[in-house]
């Protein structure tokens, strides 16, 4: 039995998979804000998944942040109670075995890699677009993450070839400018189209099919802000496919438009990178946490 938690600002979720990847048990809770409250309701599923399961089994959690190889403590997390703590070993007590952490993007890209939109791809580079902008990297069934743990922090990275109007770029919340979360996350994008107070951009597809100028400008701008960075990414690892999770994943016109709009940036004479939505959508996260023991 793999067991995989989710662990996000408002909900932990658990998730039993067997040994052919089939849910067994699968149960959500409200996330508490104190740090030992969130280790001991970790504690709690997965007691509760194993008694219900009646199996023993390993644990991956998924959270907004990493773990530091430096220190072993939380680093970057937005669920603020959890960093400066060393959130693995914390939980390998209460539990009474080791456990394994890792940040939520790369979550996405095992469970996609496994059995989701990369699966029968060598290498797979996942991608978050939502309320952050983050990425994970899968090769041969394994996690890349590298030695100090920052593998696919993609979201972080400037916005490349940046145009005149585009420099410095938005202030990012990691203290630089010009991040491509300042330019391709939810909040960006409707910050860009409607100015610097605006946070959510649920509406600016439909808006945008409606013929709002505004919002037909934003979501091209967007989308070849993601492309430049894609094709980033294309000429780095030049991964077999190209996965993109997270709610602006949801988007169907980036799958019509990326792959022309990424070409000319891909060194070479070819730009061949499939591009496709996450099969798993927002499961992707716990079902990655429960794979993280998948490659030994």
């Amino acid at each position: 039995m793999r067991f995989g938690i989710d662990l996000g600002g408002t909900k932990a979720e658990i998730v039993a998979l067997d040994r052919d990847g089939a849910v067994r048990l699968r149960r959500r809770v409200a996330t508490p804000t104190g740090y030992e409250e969130i280790v001991q309701a970790i504690a709690g599923l997965v007691g509760q998944a194993e008694q219900e399961t009646g199996e023993r089994g390993s644990v991956g959690i998924g959270i907004p942040g990493s773990l530091s190889p430096a220190t072993g403590l939380v680093r970057n997390a937005n669920s603020q109670a959890l960093n400066g703590r060393p959130l693995d070993r914390d939980v390998a007590a209460a539990i009474g075995r080791d456990v394994r952490v890792t940040n939520d993007a790369n979550c996405l890209a095992m469970s996609e890699a496994a059995d989701g939109a990369g699966a029968g791809y060598r290498t797979v580079f996942a991608v978050i677009v939502g309320t952050g902008c983050g990425g994970g990297i899968v090769s041969s069934g394994r996690l890349l993450d590298g030695p100090n743990g920052t593998a696919g922090e993609w979201g972080h990275t400037p916005l490349p070839w940046m145009r005149p109007a585009e420099f410095p770029g938005p202030r990012c919340w990691c203290g630089r400018h010009g991040c491509l979360e300042t330019f391709l996350s939810g909040p960006a994008l409707a910050a860009d189209c409607d100015g610097p107070g605006a946070r959510d951009a649920g509406r600016i597809p439909a808006r945008a099919a409606a013929g709002d100028a505004l919002a037909v400008a934003a979501l091209a701008r967007h989308a070849d802000r993601l492309a430049r960075a894609l094709g980033l990414i294309a000429n780095i690892i030049d991964p077999d496919v190209i996965v993109l999770g997270g709610g602006l994943s949801n988007m169907p016109h980036l799958y019509a438009d990326l792959p022309g709009l990424m070409a000319p940036h891909v060194l070479g004479d070819v730009a061949r990178t499939p591009i496709v939505q996450a099969k798993h959508g927002d499961s992707s996260g716990v079902f990655g946490a429960a794979r993280l023991w998948d490659a030994g």
